[in-house]
C-alpha cells in the first residue's frame, strides 16, 4: 500500500525550489522538492528561510531547504475519510457580486 510509518512520523529534509509570482497572468507560489519525494495525504512540508515578498510584475525562484514530515498510516487514512468533507466546505463560498440597494 504505502510505505508510511506506522506509530511515529518520520521526518527529513531536502532541498527545493520556490517560485513565487505576482503578475496579471498568474498570483501563485510552487515549490519543487529535489530527488524522488513523494508527497500523499496528511504529509506537511515546512519551507525554510524568510518569506518571499514578489512586488507586482515580478517572479521570483530561490533555492530552499525543506523539512518534509510524513505523516503515520492512521492519520493518512482519517484524512482520506475526511478530506472529501473539508473540499465541500470550499464549495459552499461564492465569489459573485451581490447587488445591494
Amino acid at each position: 500500500m504505502t510505505d508510511a510509518p506506522i506509530f511515529f512520523r518520520r521526518r527529513f529534509e531536502v532541498p527545493c525550489t520556490v517560485e513565487v509570482s505576482h503578475t496579471f497572468e498568474s498570483l501563485h507560489a510552487h515549490v519543487v522538492l529535489d530527488g524522488d519525494v513523494k508527497i500523499e495525504p496528511g504529509d506537511e512540508v515546512l519551507v525554510h528561510g524568510a518569506p518571499i515578498q514578489a512586488a507586482y510584475g515580478e517572479v521570483i525562484t530561490e533555492r530552499r531547504t525543506a523539512t518534509v514530515t510524513q505523516a503515520t498510516i492512521w492519520e493518512r487514512v482519517w484524512t482520506r475519510m475526511t478530506g472529501d468533507l473539508e473540499f465541500m466546505e470550499l464549495c459552499e463560498f461564492s465569489f459573485s457580486e451581490e447587488a445591494r440597494l
